[in-house]
């Protein structure tokens, strides 16, 4: 028994000092090393490597559930309004020898609803679509945009991103609808950084995202008002999507200098010259300060098509032959030359300054800015680039908001405006915070172009049975159109954080808007004789008027950022 047992092992252990020989002759294969995800510190917290690189990258982004009510002062408008927003940032930073290598990327995604809610000037840049059902043509929108695509490295910023122009940009606020400037553009910037806080920027800014139209008389059908139309009626429609503007000048003139016939002139916007910004900024631990100013070309096109007449009563009445009133058209009439440039500018100055002695966190925003030919950069025409002569803030008249004015002449006039805004943020818990804020502007209208364009102060109708059946002067006195205006925007904000980045809050908005001079109020109608020759606005005849209108808004916002 103990023999067997004894071969028994020794042939076990024959067996696997064979098996061990044979195993140390094959080759021996090695595991891959693992690539673990290391967090990068080099730029700040969330950033990690890479695998396989020395790029660090940072992920983040928010969700947003919005409502809103907005007053309306008439009912064809909505009041109510949703809106669900998805954004997605991407942050990516390499340490070189010439500092920080950076490229950042933010898309931003929506559904939203209702008549504030929805906006024409997205669908127009192509940033949105509408729905065309029977109950969403106005109502619904998908908004997809990449908010911001930009590189830096070695001070120079090259892509899309905030105008190097602004400094309080609605920092505090939901709507970020105020008065001031707030745009994001595409840019070449260098900035320089001189130690102590201080840096200067100088940017070359896309013009397409600053601007506003010039004026044109163009879809009006007549310049003032016509026989059978109702003063009450006199506001016009002065854009069309998709369609090119065209305002009418003089080309021929009498011995009074008045135009005896017109040409079509095309007013929509050339691009030649970018935008240039200059910007001077100083950030500390008491706060920030920046001044800046930006050079803005309007250039419009050139005349087209036949001259045409320009009867008594304002109208342009078909094509003109050889001469009106026996005075010839020139030859060269055809060949007309391209209107002159004109090159408005903006200057702003603002301040913002910590307050840790009321409570951590608290900080108050001063600025001021002034514009001709740049209203985008002042705010008072905001938002930017509404691509239309007039805005649709109120419900009771119109106003303009064009960067310039053709004259008779086909000369560009610049619009004037100006504006002022304060805003405070106050914490009275780490979880509660408030913020309030208000921001008042103008825009100036050089009198004269209304006169240019509309006629006398005056307009003498004949009515049979209540309505006008003829006019006298060619010039509704209660028309909005040009006519310049004040306007108030400010509110307040609650938000409640009971956790890290989760806001919950509301926002109370009140608009006003001011005008010079009383015009018809489109919601109130109008008074007229039964019938006989009179002067509108005389002895109560004609329509009611107004001289402000008003609106206040309301938000509701829950909103994560990650």
């Amino acid at each position: 028994m103990k023999l067997v047992k004894s071969l028994l092992l020794g042939s076990a252990a024959g067996f696997c000092a064979v098996a061990g020989a044979q195993a140390a002759d094959l080759p021996v294969r090695k595991a891959a090393p693992v690539e673990y995800v290391r967090v990068c510190t080099a730029h700040g917290a969330g950033f990690f490597f890479i695998p396989g690189t020395d790029t660090c990258l940072r992920v983040g982004g928010r969700a947003r559930f919005e409502y809103q009510y907005t007053q309306q002062n008439t009912r064809n408008a909505s009041v109510s309004g949703f809106r669900g927003l998805g954004r997605l940032n991407i942050d990516a930073r390499t340490s070189t020898p010439y500092g920080t290598l950076r490229a950042f990327v933010r898309f931003e995604i929506a559904s939203r609803t209702g008549g504030y809610l929805k906006s024409g000037t997205q669908e127009r840049f192509a940033n949105a679509f509408p729905g065309f059902g029977q109950d969403t043509v106005s109502q619904l929108q998908k908004y997809v945009d990449v908010d911001k695509a930009f590189v830096q490295f070695a001070g120079i910023t090259a892509g899309r991103a905030q105008s190097f122009y602004d400094f309080y940009a609605g920092d505090l606020e939901f709507f970020g609808a105020g008065i001031y400037s707030n745009a994001n553009t595409n840019l070449l910037a260098y900035t320089a950084t001189f130690g102590g806080g201080f840096s200067a920027t100088i940017s070359m800014e896309d013009p397409v995202y600053r601007r506003n139209p010039v004026f044109t008389q163009a879809n009006t059908g007549v310049i003032g008002l016509a026989a059978g139309l109702a003063p009450s009626a006199q506001n016009g429609v002065n854009f069309v999507s998709g369609a090119v503007p065209l305002a009418f000048v003089g080309n021929v003139f009498n011995a009074a200098g008045v135009p005896t016939s017109g040409l079509a002139l095309d007013v929509a916007q050339r691009s030649n010259l970018p935008d240039f910004v200059g910007a001077l900024r100083y950030d500390g631990a008491w706060g920030s300060a920046q001044v800046a100013a930006a050079v803005h070309e309007v250039r419009v096109g050139g005349y087209a098509g036949l001259p045409t007449i320009l009867s008594g009563a304002g109208a342009f009445v078909g094509p003109f032959p050889t001469a009106v009133g026996g005075v010839a058209v020139p030859a060269s009439v055809a060949a007309q030359r391209v209107p002159d440039a004109a090159y408005g500018f903006a200057v702003q100055g603002g301040l913002k300054v910590n307050l840790p002695q009321l409570a951590p966190g608290d900080q108050i925003w001063i600025q001021g800015a002034y514009g001709q030919g740049a209203g985008s950069f002042t705010g008072v025409f905001n938002p930017p680039g509404s691509e239309t002569n007039f805005t649709g803030i109120t419900n009771r008249f119109v106003v303009n908001q064009n960067d310039a004015v053709v004259d008779g002449r086909g000369n560009l006039n610049l619009t004037e405006t100006w504006s002022v805004m304060a805003a405070l943020l106050h914490y009275w818990s780490p979880e509660w915070r408030q913020s309030v804020f208000g921001t008042y502007g103008q825009a100036n209208y050089d009198p004269r172009l209304r006169n240019a364009n509309f006629g006398p102060a005056g307009i003498t109708s004949t009515f049979t049975a209540g309505v006008p059946t003829a006019t006298g002067a060619t010039v509704n006195p209660f028309n909005s159109t040009l006519s310049s205006y004040d306007i108030f925007y400010g509110g307040s904000n609650l938000i409640w954080s009971p956790v890290r980045d989760l806001d919950i809050g509301v926002e109370v908005i009140y608009q006003r808007i001011w005008l010079p001079r009383a015009v018809a109020d489109a919601n109130r109608g109008s008074t007229a004789p039964a019938s006989g020759t009179t002067v509108v606005g005389a002895a109560g005849v004609g329509p009611r008027t107004t001289t402000f209108d008003d609106n206040i808004m309301a938000r509701i916002r829950v909103q994560r950022d990650f």
